[in-house]
């Protein structure tokens, strides 16, 4: 993209957000640091104090974020432009807006920008109004790589998805066990049959409000107009207008890193402060009667969730567990040899992707290769593991803690029928910290004579006796 086209294209999402264009000063900002200018210089060239070329630069970086639902800055205000132009993002801006409350949407009435269309734009809205009327905001679904066997996973999601009309479905499990990769494939496969499939990351814990709004922005630039609804049907939503889009047209929504939005230091399932008009959402989406379905991807299963699903209920969850035999194709790709060892490397990492990849390369970088050198050792690697197990572990409640550590003690699988010794928890808190830590992924539940026992991974067992002491 050219800078004259960059410019259009953050000029109509500053349109789309406030009614208003781009003033000179915002546009020769913009135009600055395209070219690498610092600020003093832009001042310079604008006739104005450095302190005052920075408070309208944060300013529109809040902006553009908002819009965008992502960080936007200095430093990477051309890549994000530049993804949302070059992918299914990319639609008719030209729509005028209209405001309900306090959230911002369009109607399909045209006004002139105040930059003209690029050749390619018009090329791009042309081919817009020609192609069927599924429309996709991809943006930020992972490309789809080397997709590894899950069948029976797929099958499953779209038996409830397309034929039983789930309406609210958590797909969870541990960090690196494929769940993004798995949605991706879902979404390939089943987006034909949808008037509008959007994929949203949450990572960067955007409040709801700002989600709302840009999503129905995407409904927008998709032609969709604001659905009309009576004073009742408006009380039904909540006050969620999302919803009555939801409702309206037959949507697959995805939301990804869901466990963003929850509290750290907590039990699984409590949102930040301020963020409980997610749980709201959720618990509606669940309930209300339309033909949309919403994916949440999460390290942990939402409370709405686990109080909704059920066999003949349109809400379900899957927990996502290892790969079998087909992670040997990860270490095959990793150039790893000795085939009848593969095995007892799968089982030891469980069967996550992510971890088979990070320890195969950690195999070849020190031991050549050798899976022989590698499993003799009795201490079970884990190098790069610690810094990503880092991530899910500094999430936990001190109590989730300390009950993961003695899990870790632990030669056997042991069964939660009598409270542990020492344990500083009484018998009811002891089981919320074991549901807690079950809805994470982070304990394995073992049947076994009609009686469950629940043991970690060794992954964890390692990353535990290395990374946490009890106080």
């Amino acid at each position: 993209m050219d800078v004259q086209e960059v410019l259009k294209l953050a000029d109509d999402l500053v349109f789309i957000n406030t009614g208003k264009h781009l003033d000179n000063l915002q546009e020769v900002i913009l135009r600055g640091t395209l070219q690498g200018l610092k600020y003093s210089k832009i001042a310079d060239e604008s006739h104005c104090t450095e302190g005052h070329v920075k408070d309208i630069a944060s300013e529109l970086w809040k902006l553009l974020s908002e819009v965008l639902g992502e960080e936007v800055n200095k430093a990477n205000f051309r890549v994000r432009l530049e993804q949302v132009k070059f992918s299914n993002l990319w639609w008719n801006f030209n729509k005028d807006i209209v405001q309900i409350g306090e959230v911002n949407f369009c109607e399909n009435s045209s006004h002139s920008p105040k930059l003209p269309n690029s050749p390619i734009e018009e090329e791009v809205l042309n081919k817009a109004n020609t192609e069927p009327k599924v429309r996709q905001f991809l943006a930020e679904m992972p490309k789809s790589g080397i997709f590894y066997d899950r069948t029976s996973e797929l099958a499953t999601l779209k038996q409830w998805i397309l034929h039983e009309n789930t309406r609210l479905l958590a797909i969870h499990g541990i960090v690196g066990i494929g769940k993004t990769a798995l949605a991706a494939q879902l979404v390939q496969q089943i987006k034909n049959e949808f008037d509008f499939v959007i994929w949203r990351s949450l990572a960067t814990s955007p409040p709801l409000s700002i989600l709302q709004t840009n999503i129905i922005q995407f409904f927008c630039r998709g032609g969709a107009p604001v659905p009309a609804h009576s004073p009742e049907e408006g009380a039904t939503t909540g006050g969620l207008p999302l919803l009555e889009y939801l409702q309206k047209y037959r949507c697959l929504l995805i939301l990804d890193d869901v466990q963003m939005v929850n509290s750290s230091g907590q039990l699984a399932g409590d949102y930040k402060p301020g963020y409980e008009d997610y749980g709201t959402l959720f618990r509606q989406v669940g309930e209300l009667s339309h033909n949309s379905c919403l994916v949440l991807l999460s390290w942990e299963t939402p409370r709405e969730i686990a109080a909704l699903e059920g066999k003949n209920q349109p809400v379900r969850s899957l927990q996502l567990n290892g790969l079998g035999g087909e992670a040997g194709e990860i270490l095959r790709e990793k150039g790893l040899a000795e085939h009848e060892k593969w095995s007892e490397l799968i089982e030891q990492y469980r069967g996550n992707p992510l971890w088979l990849k990070i320890v195969a390369t950690m195999i070849q970088d020190l031991f050549n290769g050798s899976l022989s050198d590698f499993l003799s050792d009795d201490t079970l690697f884990l190098g790069d593991l610690e810094s990503l197990l880092d991530q899910p572990f500094n999430r936990l409640s001190e109590s989730e803690k300390q009950v993961m550590s003695w899990l870790a003690s632990q030669t056997a699988p042991v069964s939660i029928s009598k409270l542990p010794e020492n344990m500083q928890l009484s018998r009811s808190q002891f089981l919320k910290v074991m549901q807690s830590l079950g809805r994470r992924s982070l304990v394995e539940k073992i049947l076994e004579d009609e009686r469950t026992f629940f043991t970690l991974a060794p992954v964890l067992k390692e990353y535990l006796k290395t990374n946490y002491s009890p106080t």
